[in-house]
C-alpha cells in the first residue's frame, strides 16, 4: 500500500507479577524545595562569628525564584501542549467524510512479491485503466478495469510489465483514468481517499483511509469530496 497500516493497540501500564510496576523517583535532580532546605541548613549551621554574606543570601534566594519560575513555565507549557493535542483530535473528527491526500501515489514492491493497493472512485465507473509508472512517469503496466461501483476498489499487481517481464523491487506509482457511467472522464490515483473514521491512541490521532490507518499529521491536505 501507499499508506502504512496502523498496528494493534497495546496497554499503557507495565505489569510485574499481576501488579503495576512502580515508577522510581529520580533523585539525581534537585527541585526548588531541595535548594530551600539546603539554604536553611546553611543558615542554621553558619559560624556565628562569621555569618553568611547578605549578598550571597540574596543571590541564592534569587536563584530559587528563577528555578520556581522555570518550573511554573514548564507546567504551563505542558498544559498548553495537552490543550493543542485535544484540539487536533477534534479537528480530526470534523474531517470525517472529507477527502485526504497523503501527498504520494507511490507503492513499494518487494522482490518476487505481488502488490495490493486501493483506489478511490467518487463516482461509478463504466470502464478505464490502471497504470503502473516508474519515477520518470513512463507507463510500465496498464491494466483494464470494467464496471466498478463508487467507493474504494482493491487491485493486485503481479510485478510484471506489459510484456510479462518481472520488474525489479522498488518504488512505483499508480494512477487511473476512467469513464463514468454518465460518459464523462476522470482520473484517480493511489493516495487519495475519503476519511472514514478517526482513532486516538496515546495522544496520537489516526485517520482511516481505505483499509488502513495513518497518522493524521502525515496527511498533506484535506478537502471536501
Amino acid at each position: 500500500m501507499a499508506i502504512n497500516a496502523y498496528g494493534a493497540y497495546t496497554t499503557d501500564a507495565a505489569y510485574t507479577g499481576g501488579t503495576t510496576a512502580a515508577t522510581n523517583e529520580d533523585k539525581s535532580v534537585l527541585g526548588k524545595d531541595d535548594f530551600l532546605k539546603l539554604l536553611l541548613l546553611e543558615l542554621k549551621y553558619q559560624d556565628p562569628t562569621a555569618p553568611m554574606d547578605s549578598e550571597k543570601i540574596l543571590t541564592q534566594t534569587s536563584q530559587l525564584a528563577t528555578l520556581e519560575a522555570n518550573e511554573n513555565t514548564n507546567k504551563a507549557l505542558e498544559t498548553l501542549a495537552a490543550s493543542l493535542n485535544a484540539s487536533l483530535q477534534y479537528t480530526g473528527i470534523s474531517a470525517i467524510g472529507k477527502l485526504a491526500d497523503t501527498g504520494s501515489n507511490a507503492i513499494v514492491r518487494e522482490e518476487g512479491e505481488d502488490v495490493d493497493f486501493e483506489l478511490y472512485f467518487p463516482d461509478a465507473v463504466s470502464s478505464g485503466k490502471v497504470n503502473i509508472l516508474d519515477s520518470s512517469g513512463n507507463v510500465l503496466r496498464s491494466m483494464a478495469i470494467g464496471a466498478t461501483d463508487a467507493g474504494i476498489a482493491k487491485y493486485n499487481w503481479d510485478g510484471t510489465n506489459n510484456n510479462g517481464v518481472e520488474l525489479d523491487a522498488g518504488v512505483y506509482y499508480v494512477e487511473s483514468s476512467y469513464t463514468k457511467t454518465d460518459g464523462t472522464t476522470a482520473t484517480s490515483r493511489v493516495g487519495l481517499y475519503p476519511i472514514e473514521a478517526i482513532k486516538f491512541d496515546k495522544g496520537v490521532t489516526y485517520a482511516k483511509l481505505g483499509s488502513n490507518y495513518v497518522d493524521f499529521s502525515t496527511i498533506s491536505e484535506v478537502t471536501n469530496n
